[in-house]
């Protein structure tokens, strides 16, 4: 299997990632296959428009009842809203995924 060479945030998340407030991103499973040490081009998910590359730096299973404090504040969210959030997203889901990176 290939390591992925692209990743897509919402739009709303570019300035939190640029000025480097948020480091993390929490994903399912299909999402789960980024490989640590390597470099991904960014883009919004709504105009596929690129701005940014990133280095990821890992990914680690969690449930979602694990989220805390620490993802939130790498979120640059609240945690009532990280979890707002992923609930809007991905349902019912309980296994995600935590990729954590940093701007190159």
């Amino acid at each position: 299997m290939t390591a992925p060479t692209e990743m897509t945030f919402f739009g709303r998340f570019e300035a939190d990632i640029l000025s480097g407030k948020k480091t993390i991103t929490i994903r399912d499973e299909s999402e789960r296959d980024y490989v640590p040490g390597t470099t991904v081009n960014v883009f919004t998910l709504e105009e596929h428009r690129e701005f940014c590359r990133l280095e990821i730096l890992s990914v680690e299973p969690i449930l979602f009842h694990d989220l805390d404090e620490t993802h939130a504040e790498q979120e640059n969210m609240t945690l009532e809203t990280l979890k707002e959030v992923i609930q809007s997203i991905y349902p019912g889901i309980e296994q995600l995924y935590v990729v954590t990176f940093k701007l190159v």
